[in-house]
C-alpha cells in the first residue's frame, strides 16, 4: 500500500466510499456466484472425528487456529466447518485449477493462542508444507501476524473471525488477505441501530470487552455507533478484562452499582460463558447485547429464565423464518443427522447441533473461498485476487456478501434476534420440532439491519 501516492489512495477511498453508498446487499439482483445446496453432496460418511484427508497434489487449507489450550474449542469450530465444506467439494470431484481437477487438503496449524507460535506455525505451513491458503484465526492480534506472513510470502489468506477493522487499514492492508467475516465497526453501529432505532427502550450501557485489540474495538464501534444512532443514550461504565478470565465478580459488581440496563460484550468462549454464568449467579437478569453469548450449552447451564432476552447480533442470519428452502432444509437435516448419529466428542456437544450462528458461517464463508478458486480456475494468487475483488456471493441462506475491493472489507446486511423461550422459537424454526433447544431461550425475533446503515469507512492512515 506504501508505493502508492496519498492522492490515489485518496480517490481509491471516495471510489470505495460511493459504492459503498450505492450498494446493499438486500437491493441486490444478480450476484456473481452462489452456493446451491441442491448439490450438496451424500454427507452420511462425514465425520470429523475420522476425516477423510487426501493428499499428494492437493488444494491445502491450513486452518490456523488453537487446537490446545483453553480456547481449544475455537479451533474445534473453525476445522469442522472448513473440513465439512472441503469433504462436500471432494465427494464432487474437487475444484479445477490450472488444467486439471485437484481434492482439497485440510491442514490443522495451531497456534496455541500464542503471538510467538502464530508467526512460526504460518511460516512452517507456508516453508514446508506449501499451503494455498492460510485460513484464520480467533484474535485479532493473531490475525495480524496471519496478515503479515501472508504479505511476506504473498500467499492468500482469509480472514473468516477476526474482526477489528484496522487489520485492513492502510498501514495494516495486504493485497493477499481477504476479510470475508464482520467487523467489530458493522457490529457496534447495528446493536446501536437496533436499540436507538427499533427498540427504543434501554438507554444505560454498560460496557465490558476482552483487553486487546479486538475488545477495544469492539467497544469503540458501540460507543461510535450510539453517537450516530442514539445520541440520548448514556454509557455508564466501561471495563476491559485479561482472557481466560475466571473470576467476573468484581466487574460485576460494578455493573450492579452502576444502574445499566444492558451489558455491551464481545466476549467469546469461554470468556462469554463464565461472564454469563456468573452474572446469573450473582443475580444479575440484566439483558447482555453480544455477538457470541451463543453457546447452547452455557446456555442450557443458565436456562430458560437465565437466558431469555438476551440480543445477539449475528453474522448468519436472515429475516424469519430461517429455512425458506427444501434445499436449505436438506443441508440443515445432513448435518444434524450426522451430529446425532455419528459424531463423538467433542462434536456430539450442544455447541454443534445446528449448523448456524458462528458455525454457518464459517461453512459457507469457506465455500465462498472455493468458489473464488473454482472461478479463477488457479491457483495463482494474482488470479485469485482478480476474481475476488469486487465479487458478490449468495450464501445457500440467502445472505449477500460483497467483497469491497478497495481494502478487501465485506460489504453486508447484519441481523439482530432476540432470545425467546422454547414455544416462541418457531418464529424461526418453522420445522420440526419448531424450536431450537428445549432447555433454554433462543432465537426468536429477527431483526435486518441493512449493510447502508453500518458502512464502514476506508482508512487511508498517514501514508505520504
Amino acid at each position: 500500500m506504501k508505493r502508492f501516492s496519498k492522492e490515489i489512495l485518496i480517490l481509491v477511498f471516495i471510489l470505495g466510499f460511493l459504492s459503498l453508498v450505492a450498494f446493499s446487499p438486500d437491493q441486490v439482483l444478480a450476484v456473481n456466484a452462489k452456493l446451491d445446496l441442491s448439490k450438496l453432496s451424500d454427507m452420511s460418511d462425514f465425520d470429523p472425528d475420522n476425516p477423510v484427508i487426501p493428499t499428494g497434489d492437493t488444494i491445502k487449507i491450513a486452518v490456523v487456529a488453537p487446537y490446545s489450550g483453553p480456547a481449544a474449542i475455537v479451533g474445534q469450530c473453525y476445522y469442522i466447518s472448513v473440513l465439512w465444506a472441503a469433504h462436500d467439494m471432494n465427494k464432487r470431484g474437487g475444484i479445477m485449477v490450472d488444467g486439471k481437477k485437484q481434492l482439497i487438503e485440510v491442514i490443522k496449524a495451531d497456534h496455541m493462542y500464542k503471538p510467538d507460535m502464530c508467526k512460526k506455525i504460518c511460516e512452517r505451513m507456508v516453508l514446508q508444507e506449501k499451503v494455498n491458503v492460510l485460513w484464520g484465526t480467533s484474535g485479532s492480534n493473531l490475525m495480524k501476524i496471519i496478515n503479515e506472513v501472508s504479505k511476506k510470502y504473498n500467499v492468500i489468506t482469509m480472514d473468516a473471525c477476526a474482526l477489528s477493522d484496522e487489520l485492513y487499514d492502510a498501514t495494516n492492508f495486504s493485497r493477499y488477505s481477504f476479510m470475508t467475516c464482520w467487523t467489530t465497526e458493522q457490529v457496534g453501529q447495528a446493536l446501536a441501530y437496533y436499540y436507538g432505532q427499533m427498540r427504543k427502550k434501554e438507554k444505560k450501557f454498560y460496557i465490558l470487552c476482552q483487553d486487546y485489540m479486538f475488545g477495544h474495538n469492539m467497544a469503540g464501534g458501540f460507543k461510535r455507533g450510539l453517537k450516530k444512532y442514539y445520541p440520548e443514550a448514556e454509557i455508564v461504565g466501561e471495563d476491559y478484562h485479561k482472557l481466560f478470565l475466571t473470576d467476573f465478580a468484581p466487574y460485576l459488581t460494578k455493573i450492579k452499582a452502576s444502574g445499566a440496563e444492558v451489558v455491551y460484550t464481545g466476549d467469546w468462549i469461554p470468556d462469554a460463558a463464565n461472564l454469563l454464568k456468573q452474572a446469573r449467579q450473582m443475580g444479575m437478569s440484566l439483558p447482555f447485547a453480544h455477538i457470541y453469548l451463543d453457546d447452547p450449552n452455557t446456555l442450557h447451564e443458565v436456562g430458560v429464565e437465565g437466558s431469555e432476552g438476551l440480543v445477539h447480533c449475528t453474522w448468519y442470519g436472515s429475516e424469519n423464518p430461517t429455512f425458506k428452502t427444501e434445499a436449505y432444509k436438506e443441508f440443515y437435516r445432513k448435518w444434524h443427522n450426522q451430529w446425532k448419529n455419528v459424531w463423538k466428542a467433542p462434536y456430539n456437544t450442544r455447541l454443534f447441533e445446528h449448523p448456524m450462528g458462528s458455525l454457518g458461517s464459517y461453512i459457507e464463508q469457506t465455500y465462498w473461498l472455493f468458489s473464488v478458486i473454482e472461478r479463477a480456475a488457479s491457483l495463482d494468487p494474482e488470479k485469485i485476487i482478480k476474481v475476488w475483488e469486487g465479487d458478490t456471493y449468495q450464501y445457500g441462506n440467502g445472505k449477500i456478501q460483497k467483497m469491497r475491493a478497495c481494502d478487501h472489507k465485506t460489504i453486508q446486511d447484519l441481523h439482530i434476534y432476540e432470545y425467546v423461550p422454547p414455544e416462541e422459537q418457531k418464529l424461526s424454526f418453522n420445522m420440526p420440532p419448531y424450536y431450537w433447544y428445549k432447555g433454554c431461550s433462543f432465537d426468536g425475533p429477527s431483526f435486518t439491519i441493512p449493510a447502508a446503515k453500518i458502512l464502514v469507512a476506508l482508512s487511508i492512515g498517514d501514508l505520504e
